[in-house]
């Protein structure tokens, strides 16, 4: 049925720059959004944990009859976007890909920085998706983990952290980029305060929007868009806390309204590890 639900993930409130994009390109859809609050940062753990929370969640947004899954979340695709594209029989799609493709498309000089967390700076991700596509392009990485803990605490509009993102980012007047990629669902909320402490000159790819994009061609293409005329309005799901979680989505979603429900991370675990998908038995 293509009435069913597209299910994103994230490690706290940061995917909800992703929702904020789908709801523009795909107003048909049905959204089911789980943030893991109770666990991030995910960036500072190791990959194998990581890869591990997120099946955990894939098997949640599963029981909600998913017609597809999108790691809203940077470290989450680092970690383990591979691990779910092969077990799982639904379409699985992550951000740093998109975003790769965008900033090299994009890019006047091939000079290229990104943000994020430090999962997703250490696993080079984002340098091995972007010298894939350009071998000659200069890749400047840098971890800005404090980015997400402002985010979360809801301080994104907050004097202190334009201070913040200006000073993190002296590092790129020493090592000048023409494109930055916002590394990290979480940054979006920061565009303002990033902008203004890079420049006018430096153009800002958000692998969110680009990854909505991609979402949409793949639901196009494999005859998956919602037609029914049918759909629900985004269901959101946090293992924190539902009003803290609720405010900055209010705000950032600008809708009145939501629908908030707490998951137990103990809920979570239950599920466990993915188990691989039935193969095909098609001639």
């Amino acid at each position: 049925m293509t009435s069913q639900p597209i299910g994103f993930l994230d490690s706290g409130v940061g995917g909800l720059t992703v929702i904020k994009e789908a709801l523009k390109q795909l107003p048909n859809e049905s959204i089911v959004f789980l943030g893991d609050q109770a666990r991030l940062p995910y960036g500072p753990r190791p990959t194998e944990e990581v890869a591990h929370f997120v099946q955990q969640i894939a098997g949640f947004l599963l029981d909600q009859d998913i017609k597809a899954l999108v790691l809203a979340c940077n470290t989450a695709t680092a970690a383990a976007l591979p691990i779910l594209q092969a077990k799982l029989s639904i379409p699985v799609v992550g951000v740093i890909d998109s975003g790769s493709q965008t900033a090299v498309k994009v890019s006047s000089g091939q000079h290229i920085g990104v943000i994020a967390t430090e999962g997703t700076i250490k696993s080079h991700a984002y340098q091995r998706a972007i010298s894939n596509i350009a071998p000659n392009a200069s890749i400047e990485g840098l971890a800005c983990p404090e980015f997400v803990t402002v985010v979360e605490a809801g301080q994104y509009h907050d004097p202190s952290t334009r201070e913040l993102v200006a000073d993190q980012l002296q590092y790129f007047k020493s090592h000048p980029v023409d494109t930055l990629i916002l590394g990290c669902t979480h940054f979006p909320l920061l565009t303002n305060a990033i902008r203004l402490a890079m420049g006018a000159d430096v153009t800002l790819v958000d692998s969110g929007v680009e990854t909505v994009r991609v979402v949409k061609q793949l639901l196009t293409d494999q005859n998956l868009l919602n037609t029914s005329g049918h759909f629900e309005q985004p269901k959101f799901y946090t293992t924190g806390d539902v009003a803290g979680f609720s405010a900055i989505a209010k705000d950032w979603l600008q809708l009145a309204q939501l629908d908030v429900s707490h998951v137990p991370v103990e809920e979570l675990v239950q599920y466990g590890d993915l188990k691989p998908k039935e193969p095909s038995h098609e001639a």
